[in-house]
């Protein structure tokens, strides 16, 4: 027996429909409301505004499946989990990337991921001491978090190229390599 989705998910898949279809600007609470079949009320009940419901759908389905995989020190297949359930809604991520300003795809993404790989190195973590002070928890997760996401957006801008498994190749490259290296490797 299948099991009725939760407003909230409704929502968020309306959302991701209109999405494909025009512009963030031009959707309305009021249109994602009535697609659901619910009032505005109803809609403010669980979101405060759309860009909420981006964010929702950035941690409830691409986050959320590869926490456990991150969390147990598999995060070349978290990665490709992510970069996998990014191409399943290759045409709703392809509009999302060209919401720009203060309430951007890539700002929402980048807190989103830093979120969660905050949590995973609160688990992950060995030590409360590092060597180096500055190089806080903090740090690491935005630092992750801006690479991870520059990663996927200039995949999804380049139209998909590469499978999501070498795509999750080529991060994993990059941030197991130095630059120095890197660059060595390409010249």
């Amino acid at each position: 027996m299948e099991s009725k989705k939760n407003t909230k998910d409704e929502i968020a898949e309306a959302f991701k429909l209109l999405l494909v279809k025009k512009d963030i600007n031009k959707i309305t609470v009021k249109e994602l409301a009535d697609s659901v079949g619910v009032i505005r009320p109803t809609f403010y009940n669980h979101f405060t505004d759309k860009y909420e419901v981006l964010e929702y759908i950035i941690w409830n389905e691409l986050l959320l499946p590869a926490r456990p995989l991150l969390e147990n020190d598999m995060i070349y297949e978290g990665v490709a989990l992510i970069f996998s359930n990014m191409k399943k809604d290759k045409e709703f991520y392809a509009r999302a990337v060209n919401i720009e300003g203060q309430n951007s795809f890539e700002i929402i993404a980048r807190q989103q991921v830093t979120k969660l790989l905050l949590a995973v190195i609160d688990i992950l973590k060995k030590t409360s001491q590092h060597k180096y002070a500055w190089l806080s928890r903090e740090i690491i997760a935005e630092y992750y978090a801006q690479s991870m996401c520059y990663v996927a957006i200039s995949w999804i801008k380049r139209d998909f190229l590469v499978s999501p498994k070498e795509l999750a190749e080529i991060y994993e490259y990059l941030t197991r390599r130095s630059m120095v290296e890197v660059i060595d490797e390409y010249i």
